[in-house]
């Protein structure tokens, strides 16, 4: 990094194919929870519809990184479709949460985390040889900046009494500190390394 941002590496096929491969298999697992969390009775009825509707646009997203997966001889394109072990740790931590939890840890660590790593995947693919990627991107980056905001509205909306506010404090301390003791920063997921 240099002040703060990313170098502008150039992206080479099996970098970019291990990002979508990721980016996929987070979104198909975040449609997963936010859809059954909608479902789940203990869910406070305030966050249901929002949360069936980003179970919905999660699985688009997930589709839409299956789409990009490039063709590599001698590579299956569906064994990159995987989540990293600690962002698996991670996200079951979440699953596990409280319902306050569960929000307060999408909109303040996992939506905004999300946002960085399509940003920086946004200002370091090439122009010219990942203009669908880069069309992906901007389109789902709009669609989590939404999310995200949506997400703390909502969340502000519920913590009505210090304790559902220590709750929901609790929910993000714990998510952040696993991620960063996992190395995954800046964003939701490890950036490949170059190639040497």
């Amino acid at each position: 990094m240099t002040g703060g941002r990313p170098e502008r590496d150039v992206f080479d096929l099996q970098r970019s194919a291990t990002l979508l491969g990721a980016y996929c298999a987070l979104e198909r697992r975040l449609f997963e929870l936010t859809g059954a969390w909608a479902a789940d009775p203990g869910t406070d009825p305030s966050f249901r519809a929002p949360l069936d509707a980003w179970s919905a646009e999660h699985a688009w997203h997930a589709e839409l990184w299956a789409d990009r997966l490039p063709v590599l001889s001698g590579v299956d394109s569906r064994a990159l479709v995987e989540l990293p072990g600690p962002l698996a740790e991670v996200l079951g931590e979440l699953e596990a949460a409280t319902p306050i939890g569960r929000v307060a840890g999408l909109a303040r660590v996992v939506l905004p985390r999300l946002v960085t790593s399509y940003a920086r995947h946004l200002e370091v693919s090439p122009v010219a040889s990942e203009a669908p990627v880069r069309r992906a991107l901007r389109l789902v980056l709009s669609d989590e900046t939404e999310a995200w905001a949506a997400g703390e509205a909502l969340l502000e909306a519920r913590l009505t009494s210090p304790e559902q506010v220590g709750e929901a404090g609790s929910a993000v301390v714990s998510l952040e500190a696993g991620l960063v003791g996992a190395g995954i920063r800046p964003g939701l997921v490890i950036w490949p390394a170059s190639r040497a």
